[in-house]
């Protein structure tokens, strides 16, 4: 799937919500335009893979898309949700040499941002949080043109919060719908406003690393 820049000077960010047997893998990749809360984000690519596809195949296909331009000269940031697969998977990922910086992210129900021993756990709220002001704002711009768009569409229709008895918040799709692609987005844009002035990359300035 081919894609294409409006401008030269883009970052490029992607997140790779990595799904389990029920699950879908889903992919997005944004090229942003500008630094902080008032960069701009264009989602150029959108990919949800087939039920029960290998991560080997996975790994393949993002290694082959990075290989591509305009990220083959980008490097893009690389988003990983290890949370349900486990350090393991995204292991395979760090091996495969892919022309991308990873950035392994763990999905926690608490408040609070932490970077640990290299990853990045951040609470979905803080994920969800992020997607709903770059809509509201029109600081996100989703090509209508890519095959994923309606999936996302609906994603995003049947995306909620539950507050329980306690006051415990919690985001997630209603039964039997899927949030893959809209975690995947969510990702990417925490991300992005994770760069450095000038630089595509990550950094963990006033957080603690533990280890």
């Amino acid at each position: 799937m081919a894609f294409v820049t409006e401008r030269e000077g883009p970052a490029y960010i992607a997140g790779l919500d990595l799904g389990k047997s029920a699950d879908y893998t889903a992919l997005c990749v944004l090229e942003a335009h500008g630094m902080g809360p008032e960069a701009a984000h264009h989602c150029r690519h959108l990919q949800r893979f087939k039920l029960g596809t290998s991560y080997p195949h996975i790994v393949s296909v993002v290694r082959e898309l990075c290989r591509r331009e305009p990220l083959r000269s980008n490097k893009p940031l690389l988003a990983i949700d290890q949370t349900g697969v486990g350090a393991a998977v995204v292991d395979i990922f760090k091996q495969a040499e892919i022309n991308a910086v990873l950035r392994p992210i763990l999905i926690h129900g608490g408040d609070s941002v932490v970077y640990e021993s290299g990853v990045w756990r951040v609470p979905k709220r803080e994920l969800v949080g992020v997607a709903q002001v770059a809509l509201q704002t029109g600081r996100l711009k989703i090509a209508a043109e890519l095959p994923e768009v309606s999936i996302l569409t609906q994603e995003l229709q049947n995306f909620q919060v539950s507050i329980s008895n306690s006051g415990f918040d919690s985001y997630e799709a209603r039964t039997g719908k899927h949030d893959d692609l809209v975690l995947s987005l969510a990702m990417a844009l925490w991300l992005s406003g994770r760069r450095r002035p000038q630089e595509n990359v990550a950094y963990s300035y006033g957080y603690r690393e533990y280890g």
